[in-house]
């Protein structure tokens, strides 16, 4: 069931936002989007091997359903270069940059509440 939001006085949020939340939670939430994300924010504009490679565990059919989404969505750019091989570079775009400023405060929260996190798991995996 998707997750329904309101405005602080509230009011129903338009339903193309919504469905675009609900989109996005669910696409941005899978790991290999966000270590891209990441990736991309940290070291700019990166050819597809070299993003293969410093995102470790991911496959070459995971990194380029991963890409064509991203770049669907407007967060990558794409960019083929002619030369004998194929030259493709990526590079976040500015919607891609304001979404990974948006998620900086998931890393903000993790920070503060590590240590509650893992005192947590611990207790739990001590009662399993």
């Amino acid at each position: 069931m998707p997750l329904q939001f309101k405005t602080p006085d509230a009011q129903p949020i338009d339903p193309r936002i919504e469905r675009l939340v609900n989109d996005l939670i669910g696409r941005i939430a899978d790991k290999w989007t966000m270590l891209i994300l990441e990736l991309l924010a940290q070291q700019g504009e990166m050819r597809f091997t070299q993003i293969g490679r410093a995102v470790e565990g991911i496959s070459q059919k995971m990194l380029t359903q991963t890409l064509r989404q991203m770049e669907r969505d407007g967060l990558v750019q794409r960019t083929v270069h002619p030369v004998v091989p194929p030259k493709v570079e990526y590079r976040l775009t500015d919607l891609g940059l304001t979404l990974g400023e948006a998620f900086c405060g998931v890393w903000l929260w993790a920070e503060t509440h590590l240590d509650r996190i893992e005192a947590a798991r611990a207790a739990f995996d001590a009662r399993a």
